[in-house]
């Protein structure tokens, strides 16, 4: 089973498309995406800054970001299917299809998981790759950052992964890839059984 992150500020862009066909062909029941909050966890983040309400009520409603992000993706590739709790991520896997995680359920029964910003949908995906014994965590990103070190620390501190991403990767025994919107390439190779150089855990 691979956990793959796709970034919700993919939403604006062609490549979104081009991930979905990718992840829904290729899926058969052994890749299960992690949408972003993109927009619509910025609009989340807007809400408290004017309402003032606090992280409990905001960690709930990005949670619920995710979710709007997740049917956004079903939209676009009907082909997707979609799964909410573990038993259901096994029960759609014998659908050899591609499966949308809505994290809503499974996150909010962890008190484990601190109502904070500094946990967005990155730690999440590191957390359900957790939970699923997962053999890949891919987190794909907007911008491509190859040809900065494969080393996590400075990724988080130029905010491309979240600031607890690293107490959540520390748990994984899996690979960890970060990888640009346009590097279909690298993801399939990948598929295809290529090792590739994975995130260094420093």
């Amino acid at each position: 089973m691979w956990v793959v992150k796709l970034g919700g500020s993919l939403l604006r862009t062609e490549a979104l498309r081009g991930w979905l066909k990718l992840l829904a062909e290729e899926g058969d029941g052994k890749v299960v995406i992690v949408p972003g909050g993109g927009v619509f966890a910025d609009a989340v983040r807007a809400a408290q800054a004017t309402a003032g309400f606090d992280d409990a009520a905001a960690h709930r409603m990005a949670l619920l970001a995710m979710e709007q992000y997740a049917w956004v993706l079903k939209s676009l590739q009907p082909d997707l299917t979609m799964a909410s709790s573990e038993l259901e991520i096994a029960e759609r896997s014998w659908q050899h299809r591609a499966i949308v995680w809505l994290p809503s359920r499974m996150v909010l029964a962890d008190e484990q998981i601190a109502p904070s910003w500094d946990v967005t949908s990155d730690s999440l995906a590191a957390w359900l790759a957790q939970k699923l014994s997962a053999d890949r965590l891919i987190l794909i990103k907007h911008a491509d950052h190859s040809s900065q070190p494969a080393a996590m620390r400075p990724l988080i501190e130029a905010g491309v992964l979240d600031q607890a991403f690293a107490e959540f990767a520390a748990r994984l025994h899996c690979p960890i890839h970060v990888i640009g919107m346009a590097q279909h390439a690298q993801f399939r190779r990948l598929l295809a059984g290529e090792a590739l150089s994975a995130l260094t855990r420093e």
